[in-house]
């Protein structure tokens, strides 16, 4: 039963809810009514009904959450998500290892939830020459980022069979509060400043950026939707270059950065263009319009 139209409480669990996307997230679904248990990464965060430290990569830990909560809804955000993080082993730690830990935490509790939510990503496609990646299209991770969730996919899939499991696929997106560590929360914080200017890699890549905000509320009908067993693009279709970004902010605040090339910021796997085809996601949630980029950009410069 789709949670709009149950008269119990939901409850919902969130991991990964005080990162970026799961801020946003938390928000929505408790304007729905949910109750939304959170989990964090901190283990010596304070245990209170509504929010749970977790270490996923713990089966024993992830076991005694899901045996706590018996969550109507799992949203599972978790990851570890910036391409240049330090260890590679952490990514499939975290992304791989720790996605199965909660499979088999509701399995060992013989709990299945209404419908799981699973972030994988974009990159998972790698390079690809098309202005309209569909989800029919083969996987070529370029990193050990895009390799773990590829890696993850893979064995989500074989638990299709067993748990409600919608997979999403979202592209690049960003808003305000994401790490400065992000090329457009970066750009967006020289131009906020008014620096004279900053140091870049190639910004001729292409990436289909959208609005967290958008990524939110395409997460929250998507739980709503009977979609289950299959893999949704999250993306708007439309591409944007770096060049394009700093184009726009210049154009917003009136200020003109100098654009320094630092060959130590260009990755050799960097993925040169990255678009995606949002038709399946449209025919899942069609009443979820896209935000256009420059109201992104002005919302994040005004903040």
């Amino acid at each position: 039963m789709p949670f709009s139209q149950s008269t119990q409480p939901v409850r919902t669990l969130v991991t990964g809810a005080s990162g970026f996307t799961g801020r946003y997230l938390v928000r929505k679904l408790r304007a729905r009514g949910h109750t939304v248990i959170e989990t964090v990464g901190d283990p010596g965060a304070t245990a209170t009904p509504t929010r749970l430290p977790l270490d996923i990569a713990s089966p024993d830990a992830c076991q005694r959450v899901i045996e706590r909560v018996r969550p109507d809804y799992i949203v599972h955000l978790a990851a570890i998500s910036f391409v240049g993080h330090d260890d590679p082993l952490d990514f499939y730690r975290v992304n791989v290892v720790g996605t199965l830990n909660l499979l088999e935490a509701c399995a060992h509790a013989g709990h299945t939830p209404r419908k799981l939510l699973i972030a994988s990503s974009a990159h998972v496609y790698g390079n690809v020459t098309s202005d309209a990646i569909d989800e029919s299209f083969p996987l070529h991770p370029v990193n050990h980022y895009a390799a773990s969730k590829a890696a993850m996919e893979t064995m989500v899939r074989t638990w299709f069979d067993r748990l409600p499991i919608l997979m999403v696929r979202p592209f690049n997106y960003t808003g305000r509060g994401q790490a400065s560590n992000f090329l457009v929360p970066k750009i967006v914080e020289h131009f906020a400043r008014r620096e004279s200017s900053i140091e870049l890699g190639n910004i001729d890549v292409a990436r289909d950026f959208s609005d967290v905000r958008y990524v939110a509320s395409v997460y929250e009908a998507l739980l709503d939707s009977p979609a289950v067993s299959e893999t949704v693009n999250v993306c708007t279709g439309t591409p944007y270059t770096l060049r394009d970004i700093l184009s726009a902010a210049s154009e917003l605040t009136g200020h003109e950065l100098e654009i320094r090339a630092n060959p130590a910021f260009v990755r050799k796997t960097d993925v040169k263009m990255l678009v995606g085809s949002p038709a399946r996601l449209r025919a899942l949630v069609p009443a979820i319009a896209s935000i256009p980029f420059i109201e992104t950009l002005g919302w994040m410069l005004a903040a």
